[in-house]
């Protein structure tokens, strides 16, 4: 197995982007990584897209095909990763054991969701959910993440207002961000006096349907100097599945498939939470970010609303979490996700944040969800080889 470098980002504008179309988005976010990379279209060898349902979002399928023409790469292969939200996380581990197993040496991995041109989007997203046990007996995303708010709540004595203090450090770490949805600060009030959604979350709890595609390039380490200064590596990949289902967990405030593909992770970079500069997770709503900061380890279980209220997880904090506005204000379309989740770490590591960038950063990591936990994907990059 080789060593793994990125050597090239790219991140559009997420939100509600009316005049760019499925297409446009992911060409513009792949061409501008390869930019980012200083290689030429005629170097990838294979590209790994995530999307999680195209089909049901603009009435599109096949997919790959269609990015590897419309970026006028052909006959490049690609193909379309699926795993619900963790199609990204997915996507670039795909293209990771790509270029480590000597199959390629230079790859595109990237992500792509176009969810504001249909009416209702939570038909489609539900799809990721138990369709038999969940989904047709009327069980939303929102409502699954609210029983297991509730339950939290009950177990651990977690508050309100510690919920909403989640919501209010990724707005704040947004402002900064230009390509967020909603670079904008908010309040704990505003979260606690939002719509209600599913009791106790409230709209200001959830993350928006979002427009929007992201985009990395990788390549064998002992090639990355060729292409860049300031090449990012791989210190670890890692995936786990766990049950699609919220009433077959013995847990339901622990999400098990983060837990095991985070020790795996640690594992394979020799490292610990402790050596963690900053984490982008995946909090679809303010409940799944205080389960990752237990579930990754950075807090006890039942201790992750505390760590939030006391400021541990803001950018100059304890274990800053989500400097990019996490999915809450930078956004959520849903197959990019991944994607910039890891795009945020590199530009965190290379120094390139601007005002949100962490001090001193030198080992990153990311969590991705699929669903409730379906499926984990985990990654570690640093800027130092070994």
């Amino acid at each position: 197995m080789r060593d793994v470098a990125i050597i090239g980002v790219s991140q559009t504008k997420f939100g509600e982007l009316w005049d760019a179309s499925f297409r446009q988005l992911i060409a513009d976010a792949g061409i501008k990584a390869i930019e980012d990379s200083g290689i030429e279209g005629a170097d990838v060898d294979s590209m790994y897209v995530g999307n999680m349902t195209a089909g049901l979002f603009v009435q599109q399928e096949h997919i790959a095909a269609l990015i590897s023409d419309h970026m006028g790469l052909n006959p490049t292969p690609c193909t379309r990763v699926e795993a619900a939200c963790a199609s990204g996380g997915l996507a670039i581990r795909q293209g990771i054991m790509a270029v480590a197993s000597g199959m390629n040496d230079v790859v595109v991995s990237a992500g792509v969701e176009k969810m504001t041109d249909v009416v209702d989007p939570t038909p489609a997203i539900a799809t990721a959910s138990d369709q038999e046990w969940e989904a047709q007996q009327g069980a939303t995303f929102p409502s699954l993440y609210a029983m297991i708010a509730k339950r939290h709540m009950y177990e651990y004595g977690t508050t309100r207002e510690q919920l909403a203090q989640f919501s209010v450090v990724n707005h704040k770490n947004a402002k900064n961000n230009p390509r967020a949805q909603f670079p904008f600060e908010i309040s704990v009030d505003q979260v606690l006096n939002a719509s209600v959604v599913a009791d106790p979350l409230t709209l200001l709890d959830c993350s928006p349907v979002s427009d929007g595609a992201a985009a990395v390039v990788i390549c064998a380490a002992e090639d990355a100097k060729k292409y860049t200064d300031n090449p990012i590596y791989v210190k670890a990949s890692a995936q786990a599945s766990g049950t699609i289902a919220l009433h077959d967990r013995k847990d339901m405030t622990t999400i098990d498939s983060t837990k095991i593909a985070a020790k795996k992770a640690f594992d394979m970079a020799g490292l610990t939470n402790k050596d963690i500069d900053l984490t982008e997770v995946h909090d679809c709503f303010s409940i799944n970010g205080i389960l990752a900061i237990e579930d990754l380890g950075f807090a006890k279980k039942g201790e992750g609303g505390k760590a939030v209220e006391e400021g541990q997880t803001e950018i100059d904090g304890d274990f800053p979490i989500n400097p990019s506005g996490g999915l809450k204000a930078r956004g959520h379309p849903l197959g990019a996700t991944g994607i910039a989740q890891v795009a945020e770490v590199v530009w965190q590591l290379r120094g390139e944040a601007g005002k949100r960038q962490v001090q001193d950063a030198e080992v990153g990591m990311t969590q991705n969800i699929g669903g409730t936990g379906g499926t984990a994907a985990i990654h570690i990059l640093g800027r130092d080889r070994n």
